[in-house]
């Protein structure tokens, strides 16, 4: 895991391996060579220096958008459909403390592979005694068959996997039933902490006869037909997951940040600031899922993310999550070059055929253009041949960066509001950075992970809106894959024994 806390100014950003630090070693600033890159492209390209004013984010500008975040927040707890965020209750009123014992299991279906998960927990002197991971991928027509067909197919493969574990390193207990925490990351309306009613499948699923059915039902039912002693003992996200897996080893985890293809985030809210529990237990302490990519509030908008958008599979929707996970970096900056291209700023006068294919280019070979630091911007010479084949002089090089650092700058400046809007509003109710105690948000998502200036702008936003006082009590923790973990454990936290 790598932890980067926020200081005071100089910002210091250590990558930590357990109890073990280093510090990176020493390499030109691509801020430097971004400088550089500006000086000579704006003066003399107007799409792209309209399109940086149109995604300017200044500080002001930031603080506006976490306003408007916080407010929709609080509206979304007041009363369902409140606000853009949904504010989810997810009925996880309990977090793992440490002396959770006895074998658990998870299941992640998010997408086209499903993970499943075995831990055997020793309390608090062993914690995780041994663990073992499988994942699997999920065969096409079963993505848009029927839910037989799909929970049958997982229930086979999770029989399949209890089938081959090692009696010496997994013991169930005597007369106990396999329990499993099930990672659904799909929109689901939750009733209860084991039961969820499905809203609408998304990510190239549509399995018939499944809107408005109990997955846990559906799940349950097959493995009980494969002859499966398991049952759902947690329905989760991977947000929730996260949060829940990070919280098992940092006791001063309050959030999880999901940074990656898509994303949301989920926090530790008190019970009795949740106007819509309405009489339900008002003590203690919950897990909202804010489903944040929904907002749309006084979002720096251009022409390219609203044509963008209308052509999306859900125009007018997941606004926010369109600006800043990595689904949709690189299809922005593909439109804003066709654009430069037909305005004569870029690529002379023969129009490159794969720059109209959409999603062409991706956040990875954007953050690979930004990493390029040759005078020549070679790398970025041969991604932009390797994708669009086209042969860029130096000058549409510098224009390509430039264009990729805006809509990565608005991005992770965008998402750094975000996580501030949460911070404060678990501030608000708990003084937590106000009284120095530390408060970490646990991250995970190929985007945070592998995409250095995303990370820096997003850390910068943060320091910014927060200020030096609050941001040095402030800790963003990489925790990859925990969510897994965290499911198993929510799991062992919810047992029925």
């Amino acid at each position: 895991m790598s932890l980067i806390t926020f200081a005071a100014s100089p910002l210091v950003i250590t990558p930590t391996v357990r109890s073990f630090t280093f510090t990176p070693p020493h390499r030109r600033s691509n801020h430097t060579v971004m400088s550089a890159v500006r000086s000579e492209t704006t003066s003399t390209c107007p799409v792209l220096t309209k399109f940086q004013n149109d995604c300017a984010t200044p500080t002001p500008f930031l603080r506006e958008v976490a306003n408007a975040l916080a407010d929709d927040m609080q509206a979304g707890l007041a009363v369902h459909g409140g606000g853009d965020l949904e504010m989810i209750l997810t009925y996880v009123d309990a977090l793992p403390s440490g002396k959770e014992e006895g074998l658990f299991y998870a299941l992640d279906l998010g997408g086209t592979n499903f993970r499943v998960r075995s831990v055997q927990l020793g309390g608090e002197e062993e914690r995780v005694v041994a663990t073992k991971s499988e994942q699997l991928s999920i065969p096409q027509k079963l993505m848009i068959g029927t839910s037989e067909e799909l929970f049958g197919f997982i229930a086979s493969k999770l029989a399949d996997f209890v089938a081959k574990e090692e009696p010496g390193r997994f013991r169930l207990e005597q007369g106990r039933k396999r329990e499993i925490g099930f990672t659904f990351s799909f929109p689901v309306h939750q009733t209860s902490i084991d039961s969820g009613t499905l809203i609408k499948w998304t990510k190239g699923f549509n399995v018939s006869g499944m809107e408005g059915k109990n997955v846990v039902a559906c799940l349950n039912e097959a493995m009980e037909e494969h002859g499966l002693d398991m049952r759902v003992s947690a329905l989760v996200n991977d947000g929730v997951g996260t949060l829940a897996g990070a919280r098992y080893w940092d006791k001063d985890v309050m959030a999880g940040v999901i940074l990656g293809t898509g994303t949301n985030a989920c926090y530790v809210e008190q019970k009795n600031a949740i106007p819509k529990l309405q009489n339900k237990s008002s003590s203690g302490t919950t897990i909202i899922n804010t489903e944040w990519g929904g907002f749309s509030k006084c979002l720096p908008r251009t022409i390219f993310d609203q044509e963008m958008d209308k052509e999306s599979l859900n125009p007018g929707e997941h606004l926010y999550e369109k600006m800043i996970s990595g689904m949709y970096l690189g299809e922005i900056v593909r439109r804003v070059l066709l654009h430069m291209f037909k305005a004569g700023e870029l690529f002379g006068q023969s129009v490159p055929v794969k720059l109209c294919t959409p999603f062409a280019i991706k956040s990875q070979d954007l953050c690979k253009m930004q990493e390029d630091n040759t005078d020549d911007l070679s790398s970025v010479g041969s991604i932009l041949y390797n994708i669009f084949e086209v042969e860029a002089d130096l000058k549409a090089r510098r224009r390509v960066v430039e264009v990729c650092d805006t809509v990565v700058k608005r991005g992770g400046r965008l998402a750094g509001a975000g996580i501030v809007a949460i911070l404060e509003r678990i501030e608000r109710e708990t003084k937590r950075l106000t009284s120095g105690q530390r408060t970490v948000v646990a991250m995970d998502g190929a985007l945070y992970e592998r995409y250095p200036q995303y990370r820096q702008y997003m850390q910068d936003a943060l320091v910014e809106l927060l200020g030096d006082d609050l941001a040095r009590h402030v800790h963003i923790k990489h925790t990859k894959d925990v969510s897994g973990l965290g499911a198993a454990l929510l799991a062992a936290t919810n047992s029925i024994y």
